[in-house]
């Protein structure tokens, strides 16, 4: 079974699952305010490795991720633009799932919206006012974290030592009482959106609607909640809190993957601008390449993004489409070779080892060529292998270029002309044409590639 380093409990711990071959897993999803930036390229494509793992390992998983559609990100740039927040988070969102796309990512069993959810976090918040664990304020409705038993879990502190480190928040909240204390209802303010409430009109906080939807969607003890670092505390730490407070079992086990970093060790975020959105990085590269750079790089350690790793990275990528030209079809009909996949396992069971999985894989590949090489018929069983352990996870390998039509093959001299005047707009119109005809598009020194994805 699938062991993972559990951030609760600071060590790797075996997945134990509530049901016998099914897998309950919740990760945080996206806020849609802005274009989806490299960062969360390298999240997404890491819970979506484990999710194909796992189903490729034989067990049923049930997969939700939600979308954080009312904000204060979302309300502030509404407010800039003269537009609706409505209208802001569906076009950031629709940015979103274009983005996961062409990352192949499969896309969640279940994707809740929190404004779907504003009654039934009404409803939480509630059962936490009666039970003492809440307080209402002019500014709102707050959660008392000195009532929450085991408060700091997941910051592996204890509430007096996080109390000590605190600092009263900028906006002097009316009313709150401790500077750790955390919104779950926010009074509405003039313009803003908001909901009715026994508080008043106003929206939940944003801690409250994944506790929310994860309790709905998955039940009480689910298996696994997962999301990136950064969310660790306060957020995961504020999800398990109203889940205590109200009488229920949470997520059994807590997984976190780590941040893309820029030179110099900074992680990469919005909030300092330091980002480089998904469609800059997928407009130059093959989605297939970064999957791969993801992979090379064990999920709980930062990564750095540079054009030295990524040039790498889609190396890898055509030796593995060379060794599928070759020996894909010879492996269609054999049985996987048992060994190879049994230390792919072992890696991949080792906290999601997958720089160690690559080097199985790899090695594999190698293997198979070797015996092609010398025409022992091994090379069947080793190829199906390695071809199996790409299946895991997620790297799709070309086979025989596809024949580029006429139509295409004109789209693309256009396009090379257009960047050779630098006319970007122009190219990227030609681009999103060959996109919708199906084709990927990769540039390099001979100018623009046309390959079926």
């Amino acid at each position: 079974m699938l062991r993972l380093f559990d951030t609760a409990l600071g060590s790797v711990q075996e997945l134990s699952l509530r049901d016998p071959g099914r897998v309950s897993l919740y990760v945080c999803g996206s806020t849609v305010y802005d274009e989806p930036h490299i960062g969360h390229g390298r999240f997404a494509l890491v819970w979506d490795v484990l999710r194909r793992y796992l189903t490729w390992s034989g067990l049923s998983v049930y997969y939700v991720s939600n979308i954080t559609d009312i904000d204060d990100k979302i309300i502030d740039r509404a407010e800039s633009e003269g537009r609706t927040w409505s209208e802001v988070a569906q076009q950031y969102e629709k940015m979103w799932w274009e983005a996961m796309d062409r990352l192949a990512i499969e896309h969640p069993d279940a994707e809740p919206h929190a404004t779907a959810y504003v009654e039934r976090m009404v409803e939480l918040i509630q059962q936490l006012v009666d039970a003492g664990r809440a307080y209402p304020t002019t500014s709102g409705v707050y959660l008392a974290v000195d009532t929450i038993e085991g408060y700091g879990l997941l910051a592996r502190q204890p509430l007096s030592s996080l109390r000590a480190g605190a600092r009263v928040a900028i906006d002097q909240e009316q009313g709150k009482r401790s500077p750790l204390d955390f919104a779950l209802w926010k009074a509405a303010k003039p313009g803003e959106p908001s909901w009715d409430s026994p508080w008043g009109p106003g929206r939940p906080g944003w801690h409250t609607e994944c506790v929310v939807m994860a309790l709905d969607l998955l039940g009480d003890d689910f298996d696994l909640h997962g999301g990136g670092i950064d969310l660790a505390f306060p957020h995961h730490e504020n999800e398990r809190a109203q889940a205590v407070g109200v009488g229920r079992r949470f997520a059994r086990r807590w997984a976190h993957s780590g941040m893309v970093v820029v030179e110099g060790g900074e992680k990469m975020s919005k909030s300092l601008n330091n980002f480089v959105t998904l469609g800059e990085l997928l407009e130059h590269n093959d989605p297939r390449a970064y999957r791969l750079l993801v992979l090379s790089a064990h999920y709980r350690s930062p990564m750095t993004v540079t054009p030295p790793v990524l040039a790498a990275a889609a190396g890898g990528v055509e030796r593995l489409d060379a060794f599928a030209r070759r020996l894909a079809e010879t492996a269609a009909t054999a049985e996987p070779d048992a060994d190879a996949l049994s230390r792919f396992r072992d890696r991949m069971d080792d906290d999601l080892d997958t720089p160690g999985a690559l080097a199985v894989l790899f090695d594999t590949v190698s293997a198979a060529h070797s015996a092609a090489d010398a025409g022992r018929p091994e090379s069947a069983s080793l190829a199906a292998a390695a071809l199996s352990m790409a299946q895991a996870v997620g790297l799709v390998l070309g086979g025989a270029p596809a024949e580029v039509d006429d139509e295409a093959r004109a789209l693309a001299v256009e396009r090379d002309r257009a960047r050779q005047a630098r006319d970007w707009a122009r190219a990227d119109q030609l681009r999103a044409r060959l996109v919708e005809l199906g084709w990927a598009v990769e540039d390099g020194p001979q100018g623009t590639t046309l390959r079926r994805p």
